[in-house]
């Protein structure tokens, strides 16, 4: 979403176990300022990540507060996709490009995200051409991204944008990596993402798995009135227990302690 207060109870949850928190508002790709979601600001986010903690580490607000060596670091969507840089992985644009061309019709979202959607008409073959000529044209750059800070320990990537990745990095990460899955994530399809990591990474730890809940299961408080596309994505589908979001939230605060806290 953009925007720090979907991660209001969750911030809750790791200030009452001790944490400090801070949620940087990454450039292109924030409530403010959308203008370049996707790859293009997926390159800056995890220098971003490194900048927020810099700023911290120099704010005498908070300096006297931080273990600088002992940084746990949450990404949820495309912030799962930042989680995952950090925790050793590379990708590519061209990565991007490549899985789009793959996996489109079963991974429509992951490759347009709000643009459009497909609706099982006989608009959907000219929406899924228009959308590879569009990311052609924009995503050829095979340079692997990568960024790694020492100061981070542990980390938690939850329903992440991950099938750009290779695998390969991501098979023995540096630090303690988990991941938040949900089986009805129609925005970025479990087994393109999340679980194609879990299966690179037999040390990865499956934190938690929504079984009725979607990619917004993590959002909370989740925005009332969410219509169109982004509802359709967002929204908790039928039978979905808001509670278990907060057990949720528990578990990511959990896992920091039990890696940070040693």
């Amino acid at each position: 979403m953009g925007m720090p207060w979907v991660h209001a109870n969750l911030a809750q949850a790791l200030v009452a176990d001790g944490f400090i928190v801070a949620m940087p508002a990454h450039r292109g790709d924030n409530y403010q300022d959308p203008g370049t979601p996707g790859p293009e600001s997926w390159k800056l986010r995890p220098v971003e990540v490194s900048h927020t903690i810099d700023a911290l580490g120099q704010d005498p607000r908070f300096r006297p507060l931080l273990a600088l060596d002992k940084v746990g670091m949450y990404g949820m969507s495309a912030g799962g996709h930042t989680a995952l840089s950090l925790a050793g992985g590379r990708w590519s644009p061209a990565s991007f490009t490549k899985h789009c061309d793959a996996d489109i019709k079963d991974d429509f979202q992951a490759c347009v995200g709000l643009a459009t959607e497909l609706r099982s008409n006989f608009l959907d073959g000219a929406k899924t051409t228009l959308a590879l000529w569009v990311i052609h044209s924009r995503f050829k750059d095979a340079t692997w991204q990568t960024h790694t800070d020492p100061r981070i320990a542990a980390i938690v990537a939850a329903v992440p944008y991950a099938a750009d990745f290779d695998m390969t990095s991501l098979a023995a990460p540096p630090v303690p990596l988990a991941l938040v899955t949900a089986r009805l994530d129609k925005w970025l399809v479990p087994r393109f993402h999340a679980d194609a990591v879990l299966a690179a990474c037999a040390a990865c730890e499956r934190l938690a798995d929504f079984a009725t809940g979607g990619h917004g299961a993590l959002l909370s408080p989740l925005p009332p009135g969410l219509s169109g596309t982004i509802g359709d994505l967002l929204n908790d589908p039928p039978g979905f227990d808001r509670a278990e979001t907060s057990v949720v939230d528990r578990k990511v605060s959990a896992f920091f302690k039990r890696h940070l806290l040693r």
